[in-house]
């Protein structure tokens, strides 16, 4: 680990502090707006634009790589990225603030296209696995540590607004200025959504029903905090409560899967899920019961992400997994557009503790299809290794676990061989 971390502590310094400055910007967003009057609505729209962005700069940006390079492709992106952060606390409009989460959606799937790129060109096949932990425990200390900075700061002001600027144009210091080569970069093609249906129905609706969990937690989490009374310290804990979850339960379950039929798993996950989070309806608001539920929440949704891609990797050949990954993240990125304007309107209409409500509804619909698909075809002997990713990775990422995964399975097989 330490000789991986030698190797790529630029780049996984620069990714904490982008990870800082999203996960704070992420938070601030619904409680500012809060703060200005924007209506449930209105703040749906806005959080659901982030989303947009991002599925529209995963089919667009390999594009713009492959014309003028990775380097100018991440400076002009980060470029976009500190000038809307800044522009946010002068034009307080949701029609503005909506366009501005479109761009800072874009912009950052592209940057983490980008980085994670020079991951995979940093490190051999060896160190691969490592990376990748390191990796993904750096995305998630980032957004946690985003929480602790919040409330630290007043969300009336420009303070918070300028330190995210500053944290993102600070993080692309190390990344640029890194001796590392730009590696090379092929974009994946996505396999058709019907042939993708009809190899793994369970991967596609779980995908686009994960996608709207994944929304609430990075969106709509602090619009909930703020419209139920919380302060700023408590909405700081409950947001981090999610990512703190995932951070824990993410290997435990992974280690889980390669042991049972999958399905089963993604079955009770999803049940557990429900019911924690009908337990936080149920408490009425007391607080730590909100923050056990967030956590259990986030430590049970977020592996899921991964655990689906396994189950669809279990019957498709290899070289047709990559296809099957982008087209699975397409897919989570519909729901993840949809899941903010759903949760909105419930809100709306029926009040922000319908929050959880929701996400028991999409978990407990995850738990029932899951049961079904179960009654429609036997159990996979021969199954793929669980390839740990999160849900704000891109399809490179993906693909660098997919990999890594393929050639844990293989050696396992060769071991048993001899």
């Amino acid at each position: 680990m330490f000789t991986v971390l030698g190797n790529t502590w630029a780049l996984m310094l620069g990714m904490m502090l982008l990870m800082v400055g999203n996960g704070l910007q992420g938070t601030l967003i619904g409680i500012r707006g809060e703060i200005e009057g924007f209506s449930t609505i209105e703040l749906s729209i806005v959080m659901s634009a982030y989303f947009v962005g991002f599925l529209g700069a995963s089919q667009l940006v390999p594009e713009l790589i492959r014309r003028v390079g990775h380097v100018r492709v991440f400076a002009a992106l980060a470029s976009f990225i500190s000038a809307v952060l800044i522009a946010y606390p002068l034009l307080t409009n949701p029609i503005f603030w909506s366009i501005g989460r479109v761009v800072i959606g874009f912009c950052y799937c592209g940057v983490y296209i980008t980085a994670e790129s020079w991951l995979n060109n940093s490190v051999d096949n060896e160190k691969r696995g490592q990376a990748l932990s390191l990796y993904m425990i750096v995305q998630m200390v980032g957004i946690v540590l985003a929480q602790g900075v919040l409330a630290l700061g007043n969300p009336n002001g420009y303070s918070l607004f300028i330190i995210i600027s500053i944290l993102v144009s600070i993080s692309f210091a190390p990344i640029l200025l890194s001796i590392s080569p730009a590696p090379a970069f092929e974009r994946t093609k996505l396999m058709t959504l019907s042939r993708l249906f009809t190899t793994s129905p369970l991967a596609c609706v779980g995908m686009f029903l994960l996608g709207g969990v994944f929304s609430a937690q990075f969106g709509m989490s602090a619009v909930f905090g703020a419209q139920i009374g919380l302060s700023l310290s408590q909405i700081s804990l409950f947001v981090a409560s999610f990512y703190i979850g995932a951070m824990i339960f993410q290997y435990p379950i992974g280690w889980v899967s390669d042991k049972m039929d999958r399905r089963l798993l993604i079955l009770l996950i999803s049940a557990a899920s429900a019911t924690g989070s009908a337990s936080a309806y149920f408490a009425g608001g007391y607080f730590f019961a909100l923050v056990f539920a967030a956590f259990l929440v986030g430590g049970l949704t977020n592996p899921l992400y991964s655990l689906l891609i396994a189950h669809a990797n279990d019957f498709i050949e290899y070289e047709d997994m990559a296809s099957a990954a982008a087209g699975l993240l397409f897919v989570n990125g519909v729901g993840a557009v949809s899941g903010p304007i759903i949760i909105g309107y419930a809100m709306n209409a029926y009040g922000p503790e319908i929050f959880f409500v929701i996400i028991a509804l999409l978990m407990v619909t995850l738990a029932i299809y899951a049961g079904y698909r179960m009654t429609q075809r036997a159990t996979v002997s021969d199954t793929s290794s669980y390839a740990a990713v999160l849900p704000n990775s891109t399809g490179v990422a993906v693909e660098i676990a997919q990999e890594f995964a393929f050639d844990i399975t293989n050696d396992d097989e060769g071991k048993s061989d001899a």
